[in-house]
């Protein structure tokens, strides 16, 4: 029903910038909570942030207050995930993810899920 395409991942080194974004489909992206995870090589997907359906609330998971920034654009059926400040912990696959209802900080509870788009911070 809802697909989503990342784009923006690469190759920078520490204590660089980079911006992700998530594309949607369809005429109802802004009745979508969205929300960013990644996974690490042999680890679990973590949460990262999540928006809600106007932009106006935000969640973000400790380790990346202060150095992220998710936003949307519901014109541009497109969320953004702004990353400042990279650490090589940073480095993981980053998934955008759509859910119709609250927030969450569980990856199970998200409905759609984009291809992925690698992240790689050197030291």
């Amino acid at each position: 029903q809802v697909q989503l395409v990342e784009s923006g991942g690469g190759l920078v080194q520490a204590g660089g910038s980079l911006r992700l974004s998530c594309a949607a489909s369809g005429r109802t992206f802004s009745s979508y909570t969205m929300g960013w995870f990644r996974q690490a090589p042999g680890k679990e997907h973590e949460f990262v942030a999540a928006i809600s359906t106007r932009g106006v609330s935000t969640l973000y998971t400790d380790s990346v207050k202060g150095r992220f920034t998710i936003s949307r654009d519901n014109a541009k059926n497109t969320v953004y995930l702004q990353m400042n400040s990279l650490k090589p912990e940073d480095t993981a696959v980053y998934y955008c993810a759509a859910r119709r209802s609250w927030a969450s900080r569980r990856a199970g509870d998200y409905d759609y899920w984009g291809q992925g788009t690698q992240v790689t911070v050197s030291s």
